[in-house]
């Protein structure tokens, strides 16, 4: 369609509106249809917006300011019909607005004064005034039918991915050209590392749609969380028809992201079905992100297990959960506490995001010297018992201080006085050797358990 085509054929149009020739009614449906096709807009709509324009040029022109003026085109022949709504009155002043009664019962048999009647009223010619105001509102209402049925198509994808290619890159801003509109990402919609170049093609998240004076407003995303989900949906088919569900997605666009998922089904592998036979499905998810690092681990309704699955691929030994406080104390061992943590602490940071809890991380040493202490201090307290550092023996002692140099009352006697001098003997080396034994540890044991197919271990407070 060559430049200059739309205004011309539509200024002839609007000169000839108040008796077309036939020669020019094929030419008007033909504009129509020609504009439909370059706007990508239904003959329908195209056809509403030149009626309305139509009616405001009339209506300006050639009837009162508040009069309803309503225009008819025949899709058929492209015949233009104006009505105006008009009083019913014994003598007429002003024929724009009012019309006879003998009139209006030609019109409409059972007509009365006062009533208001819908009259053809097609102007014989609407002049160049009227012709120009026509173009500018035809133009206007043209480019209102587009951005609407642009809003009203992107706007059932916000939430979804789209296709676009690289416009232009500016310094805080990337414009994405997605057929009919074109989106924005703006520097905080930007994934940390990538770097576009005009001409690129991207998948990217539509976060939001909206309208605008310049139309609509399109905002995309590539570091929405829910990229990595809808991604997941398109490459894993047990995550489209709902066999496994993805619980929870904490990301950090550029470097690293964990996906908690669920099995629906009994006997489906969520994590498996997520990765693929020898990493397929999730090495092409990593290849759209540009290289990103993606943990795909088991959700569990027991927070424990479901913090400690977060903070792999380090191994936790024991976690405390605090429900008030929606907090949690993870122990890990000293050798994979800088593994729990991450570089910068974001390891740790993303499974806060994943899970929804504040964790603290505490090393297996630190954790065991806190519960001796904490025991030492509640013997001392007590005023039951005072631990021997050095050998780790507990010796019982009364609270008053003769009690100590008070010799055994009479009639007590010892193991090694019952027992036979060998197996005096024999007893005692026993209770030196598991003497010997608990002093070398530190101080606290572990119970080793299994919970939801993950070992787990717990304080043992015998000790």
């Amino acid at each position: 369609m060559r430049s200059g085509f739309q205004p011309t054929f539509l200024l002839c149009t609007v000169k000839r509106a108040g008796g077309l020739a036939k020669s020019m009614k094929s030419d008007f449906l033909l504009a129509i249809t020609q504009l439909s096709a370059e706007k990508g807009l239904s003959r329908d709509v195209v056809l509403g917006a030149v009626e309305s324009a139509l009616a405001s040029a009339y209506r300006k022109n050639n009837f009162t300011p508040n009069q309803v003026v309503s225009v008819k085109i025949s899709p058929v022949t492209g015949a233009v019909m104006v009505w105006a709504e008009k009083l019913v009155v014994k003598m007429v002043s002003d024929p724009r607005t009012e019309i006879s009664l003998a009139e209006a019962r030609k019109l409409k048999k059972d007509a009365e004064l006062d009533d208001i009647l819908n009259v053809e009223s097609t102007p014989q010619n609407a002049g160049r005034i009227a012709a120009q105001t026509a173009k500018q509102v035809i133009l206007q209402r043209l480019h209102e039918a587009e951005h609407s049925a642009i809003f009203d198509e992107f706007s059932g994808k916000a939430g979804d991915i789209v296709s676009g290619v690289v416009r232009r890159v500016e310094p805080k801003q990337v414009f994405l050209d997605l057929g009919r509109t074109e989106a924005v990402m703006p520097a905080n919609e930007q994934a940390t590392g990538e770097r576009y170049r005009a001409g690129q093609s991207l998948r990217v998240y539509l976060v939001e749609v909206a309208q605008s004076p310049k139309g609509p407003a399109l905002v995309v995303s590539r570091s929405h969380p829910n990229l990595l989900r809808r991604l997941l949906e398109l490459e894993v088919p047990e995550v489209f028809n709902g066999t496994v569900e993805i619980k929870s997605v904490a990301r950090e666009a550029g470097a690293r992201s964990k996906v908690a998922v669920y099995a629906r089904q009994e006997g489906v592998d969520a994590v498996g079905c997520c990765v693929g036979l020898r990493g397929l499905r999730i090495q092409n998810i990593v290849s759209e992100l540009g290289g990103e690092k993606i943990d795909v681990l088991n959700w569990s309704p027991d927070p424990a297990i479901f913090i400690a699955n977060a903070l792999s691929p380090a191994q936790v030994l024991a976690v405390k959960i605090d429900e008030k406080r929606e907090s949690a104390i993870a122990v890990i061992p000293d050798r994979m506490q800088s593994l729990a943590i991450g570089k910068e602490g974001q390891n740790v940071r993303l499974a806060v995001k994943l899970t929804g809890w504040r964790i603290d991380i505490k090393s297996a040493s630190d954790a065991e010297k806190e519960k001796a202490e904490a025991k030492a201090a509640s013997s001392v307290k007590s005023g039951v018992a005072v631990e021997d550092v050095k050998t780790g023996l507990s010796e019982a002692v009364p609270t008053g201080s003769a009690a100590s140099t008070e010799k055994p009352a009479k009639g007590l006697r010892f193991a090694e006085d019952i027992l036979s001098p060998a197996a005096a003997d024999v007893a005692v080396k026993d209770k030196k050797k598991k003497a010997g034994k608990e002093s070398a540890e530190d101080g606290i044991r572990l119970k080793k358990s299994r919970r939801g197919g993950v070992d787990m271990y717990d304080f043992d407070d015998e000790i």
